[in-house]
């Protein structure tokens, strides 16, 4: 048995977007190679943070219950993080979550 037989190759990772943008209603829109465009509403992606304080680490169970976030949530900055994510500071003050293509593109309905 070689060296590659032992080595177990992970799936390539999701292509990042084109571009994401907000519009005037602060929803996602997000461009995917293709030219694909998703809008994404702000509270949706708010609900989907998958930080340790909204996601239990062990079991990957949910714990932000959605009627605590504002229904008028809003991104007030977007950064990269490396090549794989963006991180979304909340006006409601939350910032930890790392928004990464896959869970982008799962959000997107594609």
């Amino acid at each position: 048995m070689g060296l590659l037989d032992r080595i177990t190759l992970r799936p390539p990772p999701a292509p990042p977007p084109e571009a994401i943008d907000r519009n005037a209603r602060g929803e996602f829109e997000i461009t995917w190679p293709g030219g694909r465009v998703a809008i994404l509403p702000a509270f949706t992606l708010r609900d989907l943070c998958p930080c340790a304080a909204c996601i239990e680490e062990g079991t990957g169970k949910k714990i932000l219950d959605p009627a605590t976030i504002p229904l008028d949530i809003r991104a007030d900055r977007i950064d990269p993080v490396g090549s794989y994510a963006i991180q979304i500071r909340w006006s409601d003050g939350h910032d930890t979550g790392l928004y990464t293509w896959e869970l982008l593109r799962a959000a997107s309905g594609f």
